[in-house]
């Protein structure tokens, strides 16, 4: 079983159409397929012939309302906050991006972040847009990391065996373990994971 998981398209159509010509069972964008929210649509052609495979969750440049609009209009799956089981392992996903000094339309407080990933229960693959705080994952320069405390904490407590994500795009293709979980800064290049 193949899962495609990618973020930070930012209307980028060339790389979205390459991610899309990858044979995979399941597609996940992990947020931040465009820039504010604009143009979302212009993006659905290129992705609707795996619709039904294909998996979207908001990043900080798209609010929750506009990827379930989205999903609906074009047949995708809203994955913002769901679970679902692939081969008896749970895969959860969880978008926004902790606050930035942007104020774009995805973001969460630290606490909305700790309370929303409550509601996850043992996943072995989870997917956020934001990394988790001071990891290879959110690593933006020499001594800069703006990922979440709230989500390194879940990891550290739950230990997925995977956790994919996206959102600092310095730190693409980044890799990083933390405990037993292995995590990866997919960028718009993409990460296959064979279960």
């Amino acid at each position: 079983m193949k899962l495609l998981i990618f973020s930070d398209i930012h209307g980028d159509e060339t790389a979205l159409n390459k991610l899309m010509s990858r044979e995979a069972d399941y597609y996940f964008a992990a947020g931040d397929l465009v820039n504010w929210g604009k143009s979302l649509a212009k993006l659905a052609p290129i992705m609707q012939h795996r619709a039904e495979r294909v998996y979207v969750m908001p990043g900080n440049h798209e609010s929750a309302q506009d990827v379930a609009a989205f999903c609906n209009q074009f047949g995708f799956h809203n994955f913002h906050e769901k679970s679902i089981t692939i081969q008896g392992h749970n895969v959860s996903g969880l978008g926004y991006s902790n606050l930035t000094p942007f104020h774009t339309p995805g973001e969460y407080t630290e606490q909305e972040l700790q309370d929303r990933l409550a509601k996850f229960h043992s996943p072995y693959v989870l997917i956020c847009h934001c990394p988790p705080k001071n990891t290879k994952l959110d690593r933006a320069g020499p001594n800069e990391h703006y990922g979440s405390t709230s989500i390194r904490a879940f990891i550290e407590a739950e230990q997925p065996a995977y956790f994919f994500c996206g959102h600092i795009h310095e730190a693409a293709g980044a890799e990083d373990q933390l405990g037993q979980t292995r995590g990866y800064n997919v960028g718009k290049a993409g990460y296959l994971l064979e279960l």
